[in-house]
């Protein structure tokens, strides 16, 4: 059987989204900006809006510098009850290439746990849509694009996804 034309990246890419899973479950959360690139686009918005074409977003960072004040401003500006996610991911697959990137879609769920009391619940699930440049060294994300499946976030949504 021919190996087809991005099995190369495939892994790369499996081991991208892994990492920015991981880094915010680990608290790490920082790292995620080092993931996309410079002029790179994060957006989280619900299916609801993004079937209708709908524009607004719960986050929308227009670049890796806007997110990284975003996670700065969760560190040290905002008031919420302390929680952490816990990632899984699913159906990883390269649906094509455009403009120099490959196209990436996949599932998630997280799970959200309390710090102080420890309850756990599903707190979102759905579908990314990324750009991945594979161009340099280590692949980065042109756009990570969230789109979760319910209408509502429960209470707000400090870390992103």
């Amino acid at each position: 059987m021919a190996a087809l034309p991005h099995d190369t990246h495939y892994r790369a890419v499996e081991n991208l989204l892994y990492e920015w899973a991981r880094a915010i479950d680990e608290n790490r959360i920082e790292a995620i900006c080092n993931l996309l690139l410079p002029d790179g686009r994060y957006t989280v918005t619900s299916r609801f809006n993004r079937d209708r074409g709908l524009p607004l977003a719960v986050i929308d960072a227009h670049g890796a510098a806007q997110l990284r004040d975003r996670i700065k401003s969760m560190r040290i500006a905002n008031v919420y009850e302390p929680h952490h996610y816990r990632h899984i991911l699913s159906g990883i697959q390269i649906v094509g290439e455009a403009g120099g990137c490959l196209e990436v879609r996949s599932n998630f769920l997280v799970v959200r746990t309390m710090d102080l009391d420890g309850d756990m619940a599903i707190y979102a699930s759905g579908q990314v849509c990324d750009s991945v440049d594979v161009s340099g060294e280590q692949p980065r994300f042109r756009r990570r694009e969230f789109i979760y499946d319910s209408r509502v976030i429960e209470t707000l949504m400090v870390i992103p996804l």
